[in-house]
């Protein structure tokens, strides 16, 4: 049985660590984190950019309907080596857009060195410490997605 892509970048110690780092970074923010891991592109989409990959995944995860409107996803194309990380528009009002290409790039420098998981983790925790600058955590706050890594 062929390993799906993501087995041979990570195994399941590195997910569950990467669902504990949204869990801690949501401890302090009302936003709401997601990864996503995409093998690689359906042959129907393959003329798609992944900003129009991701936009798709950012609402087939239900993002879009967190109450704030503050999802941010962390989206992964791995067989073309391609991330790309999607703020909704609650957080996009009050964070400047180039913020998340500062992330993007140090993201993807680990990922150069070797380090797949450990870039994902980095890209949560400043994430999450942007989140929580703006968006802190409030009273009433709930979980409103899983912390868990999408991938297919």
């Amino acid at each position: 049985m062929k390993l799906p892509l993501i087995y041979h970048l990570m195994d399941d110690d590195d997910l569950l660590m990467i669902s504990d780092a949204i869990s801690k970074a949501e401890k302090t923010t009302s936003g709401e984190i997601r990864v996503s891991a995409r093998e690689k592109k359906p042959f129907l989409k393959r003329k798609k950019t992944i900003d129009e990959l991701a936009k798709e995944e950012f609402f087939r995860l239900g993002m879009d309907k967190t109450r704030d409107k503050t999802g941010i996803l962390i989206y992964l194309l791995l067989s073309h080596k391609q991330f790309h990380i999607l703020a909704d528009t609650g957080i996009n009002e009050k964070v400047e857009e180039n913020t998340w290409h500062k992330i993007k790039d140090e993201m993807q420098e680990k990922f150069r060195q070797g380090f797949f998981r450990e870039g994902i983790i980095l890209g949560i925790e400043k994430v999450g410490e942007i989140l929580s600058r703006h968006f802190p955590v409030k009273e009433d706050d709930t979980n409103e997605l899983p912390d868990t890594v999408s991938f297919r």
